[in-house]
């Protein structure tokens, strides 16, 4: 079976959708499928091309025995609707002149969205291969750009509805992250077949039996302290106000620390209000490259997850969760629906607070910081139930059965 991964987003890149794409193409293709990737050159989340890619307008390269076409594409720190739409298409464009000259034919593309736009590709190059079209859904957009008031331009919206509804049409197979993705299309569109496609973890990878803790004495945290720990993109879908808050109420218990990672388009006015504050309890570090994160996460405490409170974040199951979790550390998770349904109220993996509510972050951290048995039982809970219900290689191979079933 020979399929193609379409997307913007692969590594060397860091972030989720990076991370997953690639642990899932390496699975299937240790069952055998033939896997090529067609995407970007490499330059999210700081929006510039990495150095290795620079003024490249194609690449074709190996990794980890994967074939990998990189195509161009226009980056720009520019965060206006304008700069983002040029962004998109211009790999929109460039993808689908690399799949239509160097690129043979293919049974299955898969097509990674968001972006959206990239669907256009997608139909178009399955219709010149004659493969079957899966659309990966990992974010229901345009919906949630709306929601989150990222796009409110409705003449933009309009065309986005429409085309989200054709690329739907045009497509074999819409696969989801999560089970409110895979519900909100089937009820919009009950004709199309779906499958609900998760996110996980390599438990092997993320043992905690395995990885050495010198990051907390290597940056002069000491043993007593409880650290209290984010990791990721800082985007619109997170609201850092509320453990900025949580941390001033904290501020005067030495012991309690706050620890930041990360980069994106909200990045410097974070850094703004975490000066202004001047507290010596949140700490800020870039972006660390994957390899290092597991060493970070074995010595931090707990896990914040501070979602914005809307009707979308409801849908949403953080990446990061999974990594913590297999490291057997509890999360504090500042969201209703669907993630607190699987990893608090079934799986006992931590605690959950209001979304958007500071006090109660504020209780909750408490608790965990004056029970430390409880602690370290959700953290226990937290490694076996991931084990259980969302190790990448359990996944991988339930997609495959489903792809060959189909």
């Amino acid at each position: 079976m020979k399929i193609l991964i379409l997307t913007q987003y692969f590594p060397p890149e860091v972030g989720a959708p990076q991370n997953r794409l690639f642990e899932l193409a390496v699975r299937l293709q240790k069952k055998g499928a033939d896997i090529t990737a067609l995407t970007a050159m490499p330059n999210y989340p700081q929006m510039e091309i990495h150095q290795k890619y620079k003024n490249l307008k194609y690449i074709c390269e190996e990794m980890d025995g994967l074939v990998i076409h990189r195509s161009s594409i226009y980056v720009s720190k520019n965060r206006s609707i304008l700069s983002r739409l040029r962004n998109y298409f211009s790999f929109v464009f460039s993808s689908y002149r690399v799949g239509k000259n160097k690129l043979g034919t293919f049974d299955i593309i898969l097509c990674e969205s968001p972006p959206l736009f990239l669907g256009i590709t997608a139909v178009r190059l399955a219709r010149k291969k004659k493969a079957k079209l899966i659309f990966n859904v990992s974010d229901l957009w345009p919906e949630s750009a709306e929601k989150l008031g990222i796009v409110k331009n409705k003449f933009l919206l309009g065309i986005s509805y429409r085309l989200e509804k054709w690329i739907y049409k045009n497509s074999f197979l819409i696969t989801g992250q999560t089970q409110g993705i895979v519900k909100s299309i089937s009820s919009r569109f009950p004709s199309k077949k779906t499958y609900w496609l998760p996110n996980g973890v390599d438990i092997d990878y993320f043992d905690p039996s395995k990885i050495n803790s010198s990051w907390r004495t290597e940056n002069k945290f000491n043993e007593n302290n409880f650290i209290l720990f984010y990791a990721g993109i800082i985007g619109h879908a997170y609201n850092f106000d509320i453990v900025l808050n949580a941390a001033n109420n904290l501020s005067g218990n030495e012991n309690i620390k706050f620890v930041i990672i990360g980069n994106g388009p909200n990045k410097l006015k974070l850094i703004e209000q975490i000066n202004k504050l001047n507290h010596k309890n949140i700490f800020f570090y870039d972006s660390v490259p994957k390899s290092e994160l597991p060493h970070i996460i074995n010595s931090i405490d707990a896990l914040v997850i501070p979602l914005r409170k809307t009707d979308l974040s409801e849908g949403t199951i953080p990446s990061k969760i999974f990594e913590n979790l297999a490291i057997k550390k509890p999360i504090l998770l500042g969201v209703e629906g669907e993630a607190k349904e699987l990893f608090i109220d079934e799986g006992k993996c931590g605690l959950a607070f209001e979304p958007e509510n500071a006090e109660d972050l504020t209780k909750k951290i408490l608790m965990l910081y004056n029970d430390r048995n409880l602690l370290h039982q959700m953290g226990e809970n937290g490694r076996k139930y991931v084990s259980e219900k969302f190790n990448r290689d359990l996944i991988a191979d339930k997609f495959w059965n489903h792809l060959i079933q189909l």
